[in-house]
């Protein structure tokens, strides 16, 4: 089974956007298109879809990355995405604009914005 990455700040940083070198621009650092989930262990629903992710991140190994932040730890981070419910998903494609989903998502609907969203030429707008 594929793990999913836990994200601390300085990780995003690195691996998904370093926001902070120049927050006038998105700029993704990633190699792949990836999934941030902002989650809480203690929140139903970010327990419902982790498995979900689990079996995506499978099903899309070498085609995007999953990762995780966990809200109760990474305070300053969520703050700085105005992250208010958990869930609250991150879809960060390679070379568009990143687009926030909120709540939880079958995976129908996952499947359908990682295709649409992540790994489709042109991003029609369809999670913000």
């Amino acid at each position: 089974m594929r793990e999913i990455t836990q994200l601390t700040k300085s990780e995003f940083l690195k691996k998904v956007a370093n926001y902070e070198a120049n927050p006038a621009e998105w700029t993704f650092e990633g190699e792949r298109p990836c999934i941030v989930d902002f989650y809480a262990d203690r929140c139903g629903p970010s327990r419902m879809i982790a498995s979900l992710l689990d079996e995506l991140a499978e099903e899309y190994a070498g085609k995007i990355e999953i990762y995780k932040v966990n809200t109760d730890e990474e305070e300053e981070l969520i703050a700085d995405f105005g992250i208010h419910n958990t869930p609250s998903l991150l879809f960060c494609p390679m070379n568009k604009r990143p687009q926030m989903a909120r709540g939880n998502m079958s995976k129908r609907d996952f499947k359908k914005a990682i295709e649409e969203v992540l790994l489709s030429e042109s991003t029609r707008g369809l999670l913000i």
